[in-house]
């Protein structure tokens, strides 16, 4: 009996724990979807129209918690759908709350590799607190520009 609890107990937990990387992997495939269908636009359509269509909270680069940004390679957000006051400004040496300088791991992660993943801590839309965030970063061919998109851990 006790033999079949904790066999029973193990594959409920098997399962929650299977799950959790079944649905974590469909938010990476999302972020990953989603960042490259922001770099085609930027090469097709410009980069005017693709700024317009990321700075959208209702646009179709956000789905829940998962939003593209835009940057370009010194370190300037181009566009932020959740923090339009981060439009404009300089972040190179913006440092999450454990003192990691994550946007210039963005920008060197993009020239050196083209694409990746960058942890760090960033407060959830509507949220003062940061979360463990990983954002996937994207460099748009032919251009000295980034996207990115994240989750929320």
């Amino acid at each position: 009996m006790k033999k079949a609890m904790i066999l029973g107990l193990a594959a409920v937990f098997a399962l929650c724990v299977t799950g959790n990387v079944f649905a974590q992997s469909d938010a990476e495939k999302e972020c990953v979807a989603k960042c490259t269908e922001a770099a085609a636009m930027i090469t097709k359509d410009g980069q005017d129209a693709a700024v317009a269509e990321i700075n959208k909270k209702d646009g179709k680069f956000v789905k829940g918690d998962i939003y593209v940004f835009l940057m370009d390679m010194s370190g300037v957000m181009l566009a932020h759908p959740m923090s339009p006051n981060l439009i404009g400004k300089n972040l190179l040496d913006m440092k999450d709350k454990e003192g990691k300088e994550f946007f210039k791991e963005f920008i060197s992660l993009a020239k050196e590799k083209g694409t990746g993943w960058v942890d760090y801590m960033w407060p959830k839309p509507g949220e003062e607190a940061p979360s463990k965030k990983s954002s996937y970063i994207l460099k748009v061919e032919g251009k000295d520009l980034l996207v990115g998109a994240g989750i929320y851990k």
